[in-house]
């Protein structure tokens, strides 16, 4: 893992006992996976799979390497496809993560890397039900309140379940985005790594 991917996860704030609450659905999925010996297959859904999805997404793929939890598939959706929003992607980068375009256009494919013997986390825009996502056997993982109110039924869904956060878009074209994006991404960070920290293997 890239020296300061660890740095970022060494500065990460505490997850607070509300959330922990919050988040013991997802660990429980995980845990019962694991136990059951079936893959870990999570799908981060958001209304325009273009910020907290994604973010979600990335984070958890990497705190699933970071524990060592084999056989976890972390995956992005949307209730429409849009596009990964430019500032997530340099705000991962500026916390420690090698990205690049794969394709451009008006949706662009992005090669994300924590690791450079490790396969790249693949991010673009999609609805949840695209080819690329899975089908069956995984959790639904609502990252927006508009998307788990919107969307009540998510088709092969084992488990539904709604973990949301305040969009950084309210920063958009302020002065404080920079600075909003980061702290969304490091609250993201740490609730996921919060997740696998309490996974037995």
């Amino acid at each position: 893992m890239y020296p300061q991917i660890i740095e970022t996860v060494a500065q990460l704030p505490k997850v607070n006992d509300e959330r922990k609450e919050i988040l013991k659905p997802l660990a429980d999925f995980i845990q019962h996976q694991l136990a059951n010996n079936k893959q870990v297959n999570i799908n981060f859904i958001c209304t325009h799979n273009s910020r907290r999805s994604h973010l979600s997404q990335v984070w958890a793929q990497i705190a699933a390497a970071y524990y060592n939890i084999d056989n976890v598939h972390c995956y992005s959706g949307g209730t429409e496809e849009t596009a990964l929003f430019p500032k997530v992607a340099e705000t991962l980068m500026q916390q420690g993560l090698d990205i690049f375009k794969i394709s451009d256009g008006k949706n662009p494919i992005y090669a994300i890397k924590y690791n450079d013997n490790t396969q790249p986390i693949i991010g673009f825009s999609k609805k949840f039900d695209h080819p690329f996502n899975p089908t069956a056997e995984f959790a639904a993982v609502m990252t927006c309140s508009q998307a788990d109110g919107g969307c009540p039924f998510i088709p092969g869904a084992e488990q539904r379940i709604p973990i949301t956060f305040e969009d950084p878009k309210i920063s958009d074209n302020t002065e404080a985005q920079s600075q909003v994006y980061a702290e969304r991404s490091l609250q993201i960070a740490a609730e996921m790594f919060y997740v696998f920290s309490i996974i037995s293997k």
